[in-house]
């Protein structure tokens, strides 16, 4: 394979959203396996694409960067091919190997392109998150309300939700122009792997749409993940105001924090 090809393998990973590592040996002396430059694609699921010679030095490879897509580490690694180093090959040679992992992003997807999306998506862009939008409003769409680093996502919302890879670092939010459209959404993703999912509305409204899905036949145990009335409540009213509260309450979910004060008595 071409290098360009290893490269495309790993980007064709990071936009589904996939952890991958990218092994290449960095420096070798002497005899080893193959040499300086050569790489390979360890994917999430654990296949690989290409080669640094096999054997057990691979092996031993493969298991490092297992490692290191555990931790979200990129690490250096030496290797003496010889039968005193820990591989016990006779090569005769060295080896540096250096493993580079891309991370998954967290995935901001925002249901609806209204004004709460419009202030919601900036804080996502401050915060490093990817940020998808899914709207079908004309005016909006043809807009320059979202700009080139938001994907726009412009067909149907069920079916575009459907065809999204919505994994456990994706963040859901439910604001479209209307209850019944964010019912649908919510029957789409109520069930998936996203470690967030926020939906706006009234206690009164968004009971009853958590009753029409247990109606429905979902267990109402599946529907605990969904946070409804979303955000934290912050006491604003704005759009601004709201989109903070709901940034808010989605980094304390991404940070596994109660969102208490941090204020200390010192008066105790």
């Amino acid at each position: 394979m071409y290098e360009i090809e290893y490269i495309e393998e790993v980007k064709k990973e990071i936009q589904m959203n996939k952890k991958v590592a990218l092994a290449i040996i960095t420096d070798s002396k002497g005899s080893t396996p193959r040499e300086n430059g050569a790489m390979m694609v360890i994917k999430e699921d654990e296949s690989i694409v290409g080669t640094i010679g096999g054997g057990k030095i691979e092996y031993d490879v493969l298991k490092r960067a297992k490692e290191c897509l555990e931790t979200g580490e990129s690490k250096k690694y030496n290797y003496e091919l010889t039968e005193k180093g820990e591989l016990g090959m006779t090569c005769g040679g060295q080896a540096e190997i250096f493993i580079k992992v891309f991370n998954k992003k967290n995935i901001l997807l925002i249901v609806g392109g209204g004004h709460i999306a419009q202030r919601l998506y900036k804080l996502g862009e401050f915060l490093d998150f990817k940020t998808v939008v899914f709207e079908t409003r004309k005016e909006i769409i043809e807009s320059d309300i979202f700009p080139g680093s938001v994907e726009l996502k412009t067909g149907d919302i069920i079916e575009e939700l459907n065809n999204y890879p919505i994994s456990d670092n994706s963040y859901i939010v439910l604001v479209s122009k209307g209850h019944k459209d964010d019912l649908k959404a919510l029957r789409e993703v109520y069930d998936s792997e996203a470690k967030y999912i926020g939906m706006i509305g009234s206690i009164r409204k968004c009971k009853n749409m958590i009753d029409t899905l247990v109606k429905e036949g979902i267990e109402r145990e599946k529907l605990k993940k969904v946070f409804a009335p979303i955000g934290l409540d912050l006491g604003g009213e704005t759009p601004e105001e709201i989109a903070f509260s709901i940034m808010s309450q989605i980094l304390a979910v991404k940070n596994e924090s109660t969102a208490k004060s941090m204020k200390y008595n010192f008066f105790k």
